[in-house]
């Protein structure tokens, strides 16, 4: 269904967390409700927010870390942009952030070809992992043509704990990238970024194996995914909609690469506008929250907990928290 067009609410004013590092693409919160995130060296780092802000060093992947989720165990399942998809066993820590931990490479190759863009991921009670590749045509650092032209090359994975191969879910996803399970796990939901939409496939009951539209026509481009209280599913919006880009949708193949070709070579700042919501699980829009120029560009990701949405983004180099009362 297509969210109704009710006035977004203003987003509070972010307190920024600064990392030392780049890009804090995803935030989640371990068992002990701590920030974990991924930067742009490849360290995945522990932040506490409460009181004096420090960070700690639980692991370095080696790649370039995006979508994360916290298992049951502690452990983390991290999708690297280059390396695939991780499971990660957190170090130690401490106040220095020296903390080294053990990275375990899961899928790095599906059917034989290399696993590229390896986006975001998340984990059923029973262990199954369900993943999702942005694009088989181009990696993280031109993310930028793969939404102007339109590759429709991102893919929904699964991979079950009994069988090292992953399965391949859907396909000719426009650049696939949060994904989330319902609270029931009957169904697994996945954002298609350049298509402002979120997807529902079904994975049991009457409708196991049907993909429908959960939502469309959302008014920016929406990334990662996280679940909130009440089944809420909350969807980070790294920009607003631009009228060049929806005109791209419907131009013919050569001349969106035409276009990205042209300005490939530029270097395009996202619009200092950050917006979330918040979607139920029948598609209504609970939560609209917005701030233009809030000094924070680029959501790619909100985390919600006690009256607190923890926001990450792909070029900043904090993590951002915003105290809005009643949101969970």
């Amino acid at each position: 269904m297509t969210p109704r067009r009710n006035p977004p609410r203003p987003l509070p004013s972010p307190r920024r967390i600064l990392l030392g590092g780049t890009g804090p693409e995803d935030v989640v919160l371990d068992h002990e409700r701590r920030v974990v995130t991924g930067v742009e060296d490849g360290r995945i780092l522990r932040v506490h927010t409460h009181g004096p802000a420090r960070m700690e060093q639980l692991a370095r992947t080696g790649g370039r870390p995006l979508g994360l989720e916290v298992l049951r165990d502690g452990r983390l399942l991290v999708c690297d942009a280059e390396r695939g998809l991780l499971r990660v066993t957190p170090g130690s820590g401490g106040p220095g952030g020296s903390g080294e931990g053990r990275v375990e490479v899961l899928v790095d190759s599906v059917a034989g070809a290399p696993l590229r863009f390896c986006s975001n991921a998340t984990a059923a009670a029973d262990g199954t992992v369900y993943f999702t590749a942005s694009s088989t045509r181009y990696g993280l650092q031109d993310w930028l043509g793969d939404l102007m032209e339109h590759t429709a090359t991102g893919r929904l994975f699964r991979l079950r704990p009994d069988d090292g191969a992953p399965e391949v879910l859907l396909d000719g996803l426009d650049f696939a990238n949060g994904v989330v399970l319902s609270d029931d796990e009957s169904c697994v939901v996945v954002a298609e970024t350049g298509a402002y939409r979120l997807t529902r496939l079904w994975l049991s009951g009457p409708r196991a194996g049907r993909r429908d539209t959960l939502t469309e026509n959302l008014p920016g481009f929406p990334d990662n995914l996280s679940r909130g209280a009440g089944g809420t599913i909350w969807v980070a919006l790294a920009g607003p909609r631009q009228a060049p880009l929806d005109w791209l949708r419907h131009a013919p193949v050569h001349a969106r690469r035409v276009v990205w070709r042209a300005v490939r070579p530029l270097r395009i700042r996202p619009l200092p506008v950050a917006r979330v919501m918040g979607i139920g699980p029948d598609g209504s829009v609970r939560h609209d929250l917005r701030r233009p120029r809030a000094g924070y560009r680029m959501v790619t990701s909100v985390y919600a907990h006690d009256g607190t949405l923890i926001l990450g983004s792909l070029l900043e180099d904090a993590v951002a928290v915003c105290e809005v009362p009643g949101i969970n």
